[in-house]
């Protein structure tokens, strides 16, 4: 692939919900740009950015991939996202690599709940965008109500620029109002079409739908709309002209008509992309900090170099590749750059372009580019790589906390000993996944977006790194706590021939607020205990704390209170009182009035309106109470707080209620004490496992 300036290159995001046909847009796009000999599928695993197995087998996008086209002499950077809830954040992070947007709409389905995340991303963003009504070779695909639909989410400003020629299996080309031309499609896939006069059939609704257009194009600029006032009409390049002012502005957004999967209506839309959208040389300059000040960065090529790396690739085989956007400046494939972040130098060992996973060498990263780096040593995604001594730090990539957690066991041993850098590549490619270690429970965790995030995870373990593993609902980390206080003696004495061990100490136990944890205070007078054992008084206390009376939980929320005792010159010893305390700590437990506390969740669900009932019924079966609600368009926004053993399986119930539309997010709120009757419950299943003993025995 050649060399392109900045002016001649286009970065595009395709994104949309999942099933909208983002892929076979992207597979048609590369097919008439004769990247690829044959319109490849995804229901044949064939296509260039589907690629991974997971994806192949799924017949979705899990993971955002990168392509180019050349058109009209430009070039297309095409980055084909997710449309998945579970994996938006990749479709997140890649939003920061782009200048615009092409928005799927399945013409069927119509905007559903991740269309309007998307959304929200590109106003984030403050991206210009085009919607395509996709798939209107489908049976139920009236354009019309699909136009209708978009406008109820986004407004008038989502207006045709196109038409279809037929609809459902009848589907034949579009027309463009701009030029008032059709463009009939021959019926073999091949994207072949020829140009004729608009038919009688669509002439009115053509001539319609143009002067909405047109009186659009007049509302987003003053004096276009004094123009069109005073004459009643504007100009071809007046139109033209302020059509594209207003899809940079974010004031216009234009609708398209295709079919990706029959390679209808692509071509016509490629062209537009081009004239519309701007090139790197025309976004707004960028935020960034130099050297330590607040400051912006000039796409141009002059200046230092500055990229932003937006995705991390861990190939099993080849190692790290990092994909990265050049913001500013220019660099040879063998330059050096700071990762000013790590605070560490990196050496660029070439650079390449990515077609899906096939590579081509790219001779240097030109600003506006967007290309690839493999073996870097410490960067991850979200870095800045910049010239040394620039400075230059660009505003890293925030990512979502997980929502859901797994608890993972190994199969074998020898799974055990790899799964540490298997997951520790995993991460470096997708830095919303967690692998820790619950200091409670001791069980390996797993955390990520949803149920199906972590399957996709635990399928790569096996399939790329050989470790296999199982996945288990997580043991709730419960804690105990004490309602009441204590005053207790805990002595050990203990006499079996020649030096004994004593320890006696008295002790006062209380509750303490929730979240304040632990502690400890010595009012030891008069030397009833010596200062030398006092520590050793805290430490039993401690480790006596990893395991409560009631189910065998760590202990939270108290202060324990050492204020007498009594030694034995010969016989007192660290242990000794280290063992008394623990003794004095059991006491004081058995006698503060001991509680469990459960940890509680807050919960954001996204969710069509019309499920709010069903929604708010079965949060109420699982102990949840409702905090507030938002209302967006015919969404709405949920916020509850519920207890994490009660959300164990609400992802499927969710994807049940909504029919697959509703979408939630959950992170750690408090701990609160666990009702009576559940407490039972939790102690019986402690006894069973053994954790603490009945009286009885």
């Amino acid at each position: 692939m050649k060399a392109y300036t900045p002016d001649k290159i286009r970065n595009l995001a395709l994104i949309g919900h999942g099933a909208a046909g983002k892929t076979s847009l992207a597979a048609a796009m590369l097919f008439n740009a004769g990247v690829t000999s044959r319109l490849t599928k995804v229901d044949k695993g064939n296509t260039v950015t589907d690629y991974e197995p997971e994806e192949i087998e799924r017949k979705i996008s899990i993971s955002s991939a990168l392509c180019q086209i050349e058109h009209r002499d430009c070039k297309i950077n095409v980055v084909d996202t997710p449309g998945y809830s579970n994996f938006l954040w990749d479709t997140r992070a890649c939003l920061r690599a782009v200048d615009a947007a092409a928005v799927l709409v399945d013409s069927v389905a119509g905007v559903e709940v991740g269309t309007e995340k998307v959304w929200d991303m590109l106003d984030e963003y403050k991206l210009p965008r085009v919607l395509v009504i996709n798939k209107m070779d489908r049976e139920n695909a009236p354009f019309g109500p699909a136009v209708e639909a978009v406008q109820q989410f986004f407004g008038r400003q989502a207006i045709p620029v196109q038409i279809p020629l037929g609809e459902e299996k009848n589907f034949r080309g579009i027309v463009d109002l701009l030029t008032m031309k059709a463009y009939v499609y021959e019926k073999d896939e091949s994207g072949k079409f020829t140009e004729t006069d608009v038919p009688a059939e669509v002439k009115d609704e053509a001539e319609k739908r143009f002067r909405e257009l047109v009186e659009m194009i007049a509302e987003s600029d003053e004096k276009l709309m004094e123009t069109y006032l005073d004459k009643g009409e504007l100009s071809p390049e007046e139109v033209l002209s302020g059509l594209k002012n207003g899809i940079v502005g974010r004031q216009i957004y234009p609708i398209f008509a295709a079919a990706g999967a029959a390679n209808i209506g692509i071509q016509p839309l490629c062209d537009r992309l081009i004239e519309f959208f701007p090139s790197p040389v025309d976004r707004p300059e960028i935020e960034a900090t130099i050297n330590g000040q607040a400051g912006t960065l000039k796409p141009s090529p002059d200046g230092p170099f500055a990229a932003l790396v937006f995705k991390t690739i861990s190939d099993p085989y080849t190692g790290r590749i990092s994909m990265m956007r050049v913001f500013a400046g220019k660099m040879n494939a063998d330059g050096t750059v700071t990762n000013p972040g790590k605070e560490t130098d990196e050496k660029f060992a070439g650079f390449f372009y990515l077609q899906g996973k096939e590579q081509t060498t790219a001779g240097s990263a030109v600003a506006g580019d967007i290309l690839a780096t493999a073996k870097l040593k410490a960067t991850t995604t979200g870095d800045t790589l910049a010239a040394k001594g620039s400075g230059i730090v660009i505003p890293p990539i925030t990512f979502a906390e997980p929502a859901i957690s797994f608890a993972i066991e190994p199969k074998t041993r020898a799974d055990e000993d790899r799964i540490s850098q298997a997951s520790h590549r995993l991460v470096e490619e997708d830095p919303t996944i967690r692998f820790e270690r619950d200091p409670d429970t001791n069980q390996l965790l797993i955390s990520g977006s949803g149920e199906l995030h972590v399957r996709i995870v635990t399928d790569k373990l096996k399939k790329r790194y050989n470790v296999d593993v199982d996945l288990k609902p997580p043991k709730i980390s419960y804690k105990e706590t004490i309602k009441g206080r204590a005053d207790v003696q805990g002595r050990h004495k203990k006499q079996t021939g020649g030096r004994g061990q004593f320890g006696d100490v008295w002790i006062k136990m209380e509750p303490l607020p929730r979240g304040k944890d632990f502690e400890f205070e010595d009012k030891i007078f008069g030397g009833a205990i010596p200062r030398n054992f006092i520590p050793s008084v805290e430490k039993g206390i401690i480790e006596a704390k990893k395991k409560g009376v009631l189910a065998g939980f760590p202990v939270i929320d108290f202060k324990v209170i050492l204020y007498d005792g009594s030694y034995h010159d010969v016989d007192s010893s660290d242990i000794a009182f280290k063992i008394a305390a623990s003794k004095a700590f059991k006491l004081a437990m058995q006698q503060a009035k001991p509680t469990i506390l459960e940890p509680v969740m807050n919960v954001e669900i996204y969710t069509p309106e019309a499920y709010m009932g069903d929604i708010m019924g079965n949060l109420n079966g699982r102990r949840g109470r409702v905090s507030g609600m938002e209302q967006k368009g015919s969404m709405r926004t949920l916020k509850a707080t519920v207890p994490m053993s009660e959300m164990l399986d609400f992802e499927p119930t969710l994807t049940s209620i909504t029919g697959g539309r509703g979408s939630f997010l959950m992170e750690f709120s408090h701990m609160e004490e666990v009702p009576a009757q559940l407490q039972q419950k939790i102690i019986a299943e402690a006894v069973k496992e053994g954790r603490v003993r009945t009286e009885e025995e």
